[in-house]
């Protein structure tokens, strides 16, 4: 088997409403699809993180993959990726990122050539049902959607998805630039989903080290599982720990850093930006050598959600629940999607590879949302167009 082609479109995958974080508005996300064509009919399909990918993958890595083995994933890497030790000296990790989205589809092609799902790829299934969090945030309105803003108003949010979905893993972000609002709504929120729900919450590095600290204090009784990202470094992360049992999670990837700090306690990120599915699965050995968790990011295509799926089903270091926004998208570009938790949790798909169908007609949707809309920019205020939002000096 060759590859013949190799395709990746933009899109935007827009939310019922966009949701607010400490230094930004969240209006949808912009991810891009990929295709990887062979000679005997199958398409394997990927997911890269950033739309910059997307021209790194169509002006450079197609060409180069084009002839090439789909079953030799260490091949194609190593005609693709420069050395990762060397990429710090470069600033430039997009050869990297695209990869790992091409990765994904390497493994689906896989899948569908053996008519195995991928977690059997993998090892095997430890897990058939994968737990998410639902999530939470102040957000906009539109019509009789959103608009949640006070304390009140996101607990009843929360207690609404309990009763409309069984979720009782929460996660969000409740920072409006006033700590006090932060530590009212975690309190008005563990009233609504009662002592027994997971919480979980997800600071954006937006609070100065004092402030996160007032903070922690302030939650410490409502039985927080987790802060992701409660300061902006790891250095400051190290010093909450002296005052908070509470444990922190970043995005940003450096394990030797977290292992030498004691901080954070788990990683959440994406597959591609770990440089795809094998390198995820030797970096989350290397996490569970070191005793530091991890789990998936949020905000993906159905694709995306379906690498996840099958990730976790075969890793059992795994134990937490991924981050999630499905029940807030409003669009994929597969025909199963947008996923739809229940009791939070979502099924692996069976099928062959990913086990989901790219369509036509929905991809070329949301690719032309890609190109009447441009790239979602996350960091714009709603209330000063042309301005990106800063937090007040807390």
């Amino acid at each position: 088997m060759k590859i013949t082609d190799i395709k990746a479109t933009p899109v935007n995958i827009p939310l019922e409403v966009p949701f607010l974080f400490g230094v930004g508005t969240y209006p949808g996300d912009t991810k891009v699809v990929i295709e990887v064509m062979t000679d005997e009919g199958l398409v394997g399909l990927g997911e890269a993180p950033s739309p910059d990918c997307a021209d790194v993958i169509n002006h450079r890595l197609a060409s180069i993959l084009k002839g090439m083995d789909p079953f030799d994933i260490q091949a194609c890497e190593l005609a693709c990726v420069p050395d990762v030790q060397v990429m710090p000296n470069t600033s430039d990790s997009s050869a990297f990122r695209a990869f790992g989205g091409i990765e994904i589809a390497l493994w689906d092609i896989r899948g569908k050539a053996w008519n195995l799902p991928l977690y059997m790829l993998l090892g095997g299934a430890v897990r058939k049902q994968i737990p998410f969090a639902e999530y939470f945030a102040f957000r906009q309105r539109n019509g009789t959607i959103g608009g949640e803003r006070t304390a009140d108003e996101i607990a009843a949010y929360c207690a609404r998805m309990k009763g409309e979905h069984g979720s009782t893993f929460f996660e969000g972000k409740l920072q409006l630039g006033d700590p006090a609002l932060e530590i009212r709504s975690v309190k008005a929120i563990r009233d609504a989903i009662g002592d027994d729900s997971l919480l979980r919450l997800d600071g954006n590095m937006s609070w100065s080290l004092p402030t996160a600290r007032r903070i922690l204090a302030e939650i410490a009784p409502y039985n927080v599982r987790n802060y992701e990202d409660p300061a902006a470094t790891f250095e400051d992360m190290a010093k909450l720990r002296q005052h908070s049992a509470i444990s922190f999670s970043t995005h940003h990837v450096d394990l030797p850093k977290a292992v030498r700090l004691g901080v954070p306690d788990f990683f959440v990120t994406n597959l591609a930006v770990l440089g795809g599915i094998s390198k995820a699965q030797r970096f989350v050995a290397a996490c569970e050598r070191m005793g530091v968790g991890f789990w998936t990011f949020s905000g993906e295509t159905g694709i995306g959600i379906a690498a996840y799926l099958h990730f976790i089903a075969a890793t059992q270091w795994i134990r937490e629940p991924g981050q999630c926004i499905l029940h807030w998208q409003r669009d994929d570009v597969i025909e199963e999607g947008p996923f739809n938790p229940k009791n939070n949790m979502v099924a692996v798909p069976e099928g062959p590879g990913l086990g989901v169908t790219l369509s036509p007609s929905r991809l070329k949707r949301c690719h032309e949302r890609f190109l009447q809309q441009g790239a979602y920019n996350y960091f714009l205020d709603p209330d000063a167009p042309r301005r990106h939002r800063r937090m007040p000096l807390a």
